[in-house]
Parts: C-alpha cells; sequence; structure tokens
C-alpha cells in the first residue's frame, strides 16, 4: 500500500481516518496541549516545542498561546516570524511562510479540502492544496486563507477577509472574497 503520508502531502485523495494520520494527529496535540499550558515566562520550553512541530523555521519567531495546527510538521516559517493569539493552521499540505510575517490574532489557514458528494465526505475522503505566503507580510485578524492560495511579497490582508484566490506582490486586500484595493508600488 502506498504511504498514505505521502499521498496527503501529494495533495491525492486519502482516506483522514487512516491510523497513521490519527497517530500524527494525537501527537501533535499533546505537543500543543503542552505548549498551550505554559507559562508565557517559560520561552525556552516553549520554543523547544514549536522546534519539535514545525517543519523549519528561521531564528527569530514568537507564537502567542493558544496556538493550533493538525500535524506541524507541514509548517514552515521564515524569519522575524509573529503570530498573535489563536492561529489555526491545519497543514494537511505544505504550509510556506516568509520573512517579515506579520499574524494578526484568529487567523485561520485551511489546505484540508473536502469533497462535495455527501457519500464520499461520510467516508471521510480529503486532499489538501497548500498555502504559500511571501514575505513582509501582514495578515489582519479574524482572517480566513482557503486551500490553494499564494499571497505574494508585501502585502496586507485587511482584518475579516476571506482569502479564496491568490493576491499578486505589493498591494492590500480585503473583503469577503478578498481582492485588491490599493496597489503599494
Amino acid at each position: 500500500m502506498e504511504d498514505i503520508w505521502e499521498m496527503m502531502k501529494r495533495g491525492e485523495r486519502y482516506d483522514a481516518a487512516h491510523p497513521l494520520l490519527i497517530g500524527k494527529l494525537e501527537k501533535t496535540r499533546e505537543l500543543l496541549w503542552e505548549y498551550n499550558s505554559l507559562r508565557p515566562s517559560m520561552k525556552e520550553r516553549r520554543d523547544e516545542i514549536i522546534d519539535l512541530l514545525l517543519g523549519g523555521h528561521g531564528k527569530s519567531f514568537h507564537f502567542n498561546q493558544p496556538f493550533r495546527c493538525d500535524y506541524g510538521e507541514n509548517i514552515f516559517i521564515g524569519e522575524n516570524f509573529f503570530a498573535n493569539f489563536n492561529l489555526t493552521i491545519l497543514d494537511e499540505a505544505e504550509v510556506r511562510i516568509g520573512d517579515n510575517a506579520f499574524i494578526g490574532p484568529n487567523v485561520s489557514m485551511y489546505t484540508a479540502c473536502h469533497p462535495l458528494d455527501p457519500e464520499e465526505r461520510n467516508r471521510l475522503i480529503e486532499w489538501a492544496e497548500p498555502i504559500t505566503i511571501g514575505n513582509n507580510v501582514w495578515i489582519g485578524g479574524g482572517t480566513t486563507i482557503l486551500p490553494g492560495v499564494a499571497i505574494g511579497d508585501n502585502v496586507v490582508i485587511g482584518a475579516g477577509s476571506v482569502v479564496v484566490k491568490s493576491i499578486p506582490s505589493d498591494c492590500v486586500a480585503v473583503g469577503n472574497p478578498a481582492r485588491v484595493v490599493k496597489k503599494l508600488r
């Protein structure tokens, strides 16, 4: 049988209830429970857990508690990363965030996709599409970023936006669905 983990990461349809995936989810949730329960002054241990969770990160990063993700190892962040309270990343596919990213509170990023057909959906069939966020990006509080979205460099996403399509570099995008309202260069 083909490795379910690799199928998921490639964006193929997979069984979301596969025991390997459930085991990985439980391991991640245990680490997140510890992370989110630590005192704010326990920065060294919090950083150690982020190091265990993420697929890769720069030297300078900060996640305000609570932070939630599915697997963690499909998340890659650059230098100078800041995430405010309640960042949620469903990382069935890769989520890559560049340098100098500022993530407001209550931001959600979803890579998981579900079938429209209820029979297939009820069998827990899923697939995933990656999210890519460039350098120097500010994502306002309450924003939701959907599967397959790429956000360019030097972008501001206004608070409360729902990003359903890719956003080019050097602009401000707002709304539901998010659309470019101002070019910055």
